[in-house]
């Protein structure tokens, strides 16, 4: 006898109610995600009622359905974007055969391995975000929170999925893997460093919903080329919710620089100390977390070379961001592309081979679209008559991973000495005080249409909702 009504606890169109092997093993999987959630998921909310967005179909009328939920009750569900019959595989070795609907045996440990990626990164953001609410600048805000936090919870069903239906055992010990990891854990972390960075404040919240929310986007949209058919539709449909991620950040930044704005103009100062005793966060704070957050997430691409990338293009397995619009052959055999060396201390560029730069190809990609929103977080700036401007640092600066890994880099792109490195490091990057000021504004504010000091109130409310609408109901 089953023991969860499919249609009703677990909305899907993948006519999960008619596969029992399926169903058994998530049954099995279902309490043990719900145990995380309790023990990890956010702190403080298992009586709250949130008004929240639920996809219960993907057309445009099911994928966004609002109401008041508690969030462990919440219907995770398994959406995979409609298909088309034939399908064709658009780039790699095997362009022009048909897009397959079950995984070949000779990319299994490579699919997996790309699965498994993804999904740790969804429960891993959960955790990274567990104590957030605790500080929440508006219940808006605190709203928003929780719908990134059950949307991941919905990636990681997502991913859980397709273990479950492709991998056999293998994905359901995956599966069981990726409710262990835990963000941070000295003995079993996460398996991308951004992952185990701490969340501590709002102002990182912003960040790595704008900067590393958006590496989701590029690695989705990537995964949306695949020849995998069950893996492009999975994460096609993925990426309608990852913008709503991206605009929490987007315009959480430019809530805080708006008021920022405000009081260097009724104080008529840009006073870093000013502004802080004030109650707001100075610019240089927010310039350095965009520093971090920015050089950690675009080491989330990988190395600049990359013979896994070359692999998981011409199999079919990953594509670029955009596959479709580009005009090139779509096999790369041949073409070459430019990444960054240090060579007697300086910075050159050289010529690689394009299937192993793919790496950088997303990467850039990524920078262009972080960019352009940076640019308008400046439009804030401008419009309040504040000169000061916003900036992404050097692609070489602070970087991890790559050619690039331990050159010590200026934000604007100088090979610098450890003499200098270490000077200038708490002037490009957070610091302890930084950190203790920005934790010292985080006061909880949860009543209706009320705002913390330190951060403007948004245009609109949720869904046509006024601003002040009562979004969390506390139990």
């Amino acid at each position: 006898m089953s023991t969860i009504n499919y249609s009703e606890k677990i909305p899907n169109n993948v006519n999960l109610g008619e596969d029992r092997t399926l169903q058994r093993a998530l049954e099995g999987w279902q309490p043990n995600f719900v145990n995380w959630w309790d023990d990890v998921g956010p702190d403080g909310s298992t009586n709250y009622d949130v008004y929240l967005r639920t996809a219960v179909s993907v057309d445009p009328q099911g994928w966004a359905q609002f109401g008041h939920v508690k969030m462990r009750d919440y219907r995770w569900g398994i959406f995979l974007n409609p298909g088309d019959a034939n399908r064709e595989i658009h780039f790699g070795d095997h362009k022009g055969e048909k897009a397959w609907q079950d995984v070949p045996g000779e990319h299994r440990a490579n699919l997996r391995r790309i699965i498994v990626t993804q999904g740790d990164t969804e429960p891993a953001s959960v955790e990274q975000q567990r104590h957030l609410g605790l500080t929440a600048p508006s219940m808006y805000d605190l709203r928003n929170l929780y719908q990134i936090n059950v949307e991941e919870g919905r990636h990681l069903w997502a991913m859980v999925y397709l273990l479950h239906k492709h991998f056999g055992r293998d994905g359901r010990e995956e599966g069981e893997a990726l409710l262990q990891r835990q963000s941070g854990d000295a003995n079993n972390p996460r398996i991308l460093g951004a992952f185990n960075e701490k969340t501590p404040d709002w102002l990182a919240f912003f960040m790595f919903t704008y900067f590393t929310d958006r590496d989701g986007k590029f690695q989705l949209s990537a995964l949306a080329e695949s020849a995998f058919d069950p893996l492009a539709r999975t994460t096609k449909f993925m990426l309608t919710e990852e913008a709503h991620h991206m605009f929490v950040g987007e315009s959480g930044v430019s809530r805080v620089l708006q008021r920022t704005a405000q009081v260097m103009n009724e104080l008529k100062t840009d006073d870093p100390q000013k502004v802080r005793a004030a109650g707001a966060i100075d610019l240089g704070t927010i310039q350095r977390y965009l520093n971090f957050h920015y050089s950690v997430t675009i080491d989330l691409f990988g190395a600049d070379q990359s013979s896994n990338a070359a692999t998981f293009y011409s199999s079919g397995l990953k594509g670029r961001y955009e596959e479709g619009k580009r005009t090139d052959d779509h096999v790369l055999k041949g073409q070459t592309y430019k990444v960054l060396e240090v060579v007697n201390g300086q910075l050159v560029e050289k010529d690689v081979p394009m299937l192993n730069a793919l790496n950088e190809v997303l990467r850039d990609d990524f920078i262009k679209d972080s960019v352009a929103g940076v640019g308008r977080w400046n439009k804030v700036l401008e419009k309040a008559g504040i000169p000061t401007r916003l900036t992404v640092p050097h692609k070489a600066f602070n970087r991890q991973i790559g050619a690039l890994a331990g050159i010590k880099m200026s934000p604007e792109g100088r090979v610098v000495n450890e003499q200098e490195w270490a000077a200038k490091k708490g002037e490009w990057l957070p610091t302890p005080d930084d950190f203790a000021f920005v934790a010292s504004l985080m006061g909880r504010v949860v009543d209706p249409g009320k705002f913390a000091g330190w951060i403007a109130p948004p245009v609109m409310g949720i869904n046509r909702q006024p601003v002040d609408f009562e979004y969390v109901r506390f139990g």
